[in-house]
């Protein structure tokens, strides 16, 4: 199989990479951090340079790219710790593009092209545990559309969003509807996360919404495994990054007049890292080539891949803490950062045993077919 990428695809990436490097250094990031975690100005920047609009058909004035586009995008962020939120613009992109109405479609999927909308999915609730058949959420159809109340928890830049696609019960039935911020009966309480991002809860009290489709469940479960390779991506970049910072400092780091580079235990430790780090690439492609697959199929290879790139996460940010020593769980210290983005997005989309438990049940499904 041919796992190069063609020119454009190429050029994407080093467009993202530069914008990295030269518009997002650490100092930058720091002050996004300090100012609530989240700032406008760098996502209207990403979505300048196209982003926004990757999985957004040109009809509706995107780029109509795909999973490997979304996934060297997400890579190259991920080398940055990027703290805006593109992800949850993929995921506006794929969901709405695909279960919207004509008219929802154009009524919303130009201004996220633009940037001028931020869209984000608001789908866990306290007892759901990742369970996306999980809901207590209501909506109830009425003479001037509907209406929807419940609470919706750690929503990605919640209090600063547009609007949130929201899933909610109709009577049995979970349906997606499109709730906007500014509606009348919704609350939103804004935090900073782990990572140094923003994030929110939400409150829902008769709030009116846009029903955008009523089989809610296949469109949440393509959103969230749209969350998943992007969370996979992005995890990647940051670990490649990781890494390279954990070899500087050890070539850099003299014990006993020498480079602790030059001791074989570390550099046993490190090549461990590389071995997760190429581990965690290959199932993020993986996950990326199976993104349009068959829902049942799709699935299946989130899971695993979220299996693999969590082990990994783990891994690779544990070792970068130790081999650094005290410096590494410093704020002052840029790799202290990488290591809290890799902790947050093991838990993103579902942690690691949620997504071993789902591999586990499914291979069971499987050997009861074949029994």
């Amino acid at each position: 199989m041919d796992f190069d990428f063609s020119d454009d695809q190429e050029q994407l990436r080093d467009a993202v990479r530069k914008w990295v490097d030269k518009g997002y250094d650490f100092e930058r990031r720091r002050g996004i951090v300090n100012a609530g975690g989240f700032d406008r100005v760098a996502y209207n920047e990403l979505a300048e340079l196209g982003l926004a609009g990757l999985y957004i058909s040109e009809a509706d004035g995107g780029m109509d790219m795909g999973p490997t586009e979304g996934m060297l995008v997400m890579e190259a962020l991920g080398r940055g710790i990027v703290l805006e939120p593109l992800a949850q613009t993929l995921i506006c992109g794929g969901v709405l593009g695909a279960y919207a109405s004509t008219d929802l479609k154009a009524a919303w999927l130009p201004r996220v092209a633009s940037g001028e909308a931020l869209v984000v999915l608001a789908h866990q609730e306290r007892a759901a545990r990742y369970r996306l058949n999980v809901c207590t959420t209501q909506a109830v159809e009425n003479a001037g559309g509907w209406t929807l109340s419940g609470n919706k928890h750690v929503v990605p830049v919640g209090d600063q969003a547009d609007a949130f696609i929201v899933p909610a019960m109709v009577g049995n039935q979970l349906a997606l509807f499109l709730v906007e911020r500014t509606a009348a009966g919704v609350t939103t309480q804004g935090y900073r996360t782990q990572d140094g991002g923003r994030a929110a809860e939400v409150s829902l009290e008769q709030a009116p919404g846009q029903l955008i489709t009523t089989d809610g469940l296949t469109a949440l479960e393509h959103a969230v495994d749209i969350g998943i390779a992007a969370t996979c991506a992005e995890a990647v970049g940051v670990m490649d990054q990781t890494l390279a910072i954990t070899v500087d400092y050890m070539n850099t780091r003299k014990q006993f007049g020498v480079a602790i580079a030059s001791f074989q235990a570390l550099r046993h430790r490190v090549a461990d890292m590389k071995m997760q780090l190429e581990l965690a690439r290959s199932m993020s492609y993986y996950a990326s080539l199976k993104l349009n697959a068959p829902a049942a199929e799709r699935r299946a290879a989130m899971a695993r891949a979220k299996v693999q790139l969590g082990q990994s996460m783990r891994f690779v940010g544990q070792q970068a803490v130790q081999l650094h020593g005290g410096i590494g769980v410093t704020d002052e210290y840029i790799v202290s950062h990488y290591f809290k983005k890799l902790t947050q997005l093991e838990m993103t989309f579902g942690d690691t045993l949620h997504h071993l438990g789902e591999v586990s049940a499914r291979m069971q499904d499987t050997a009861g077919v074949f029994a």
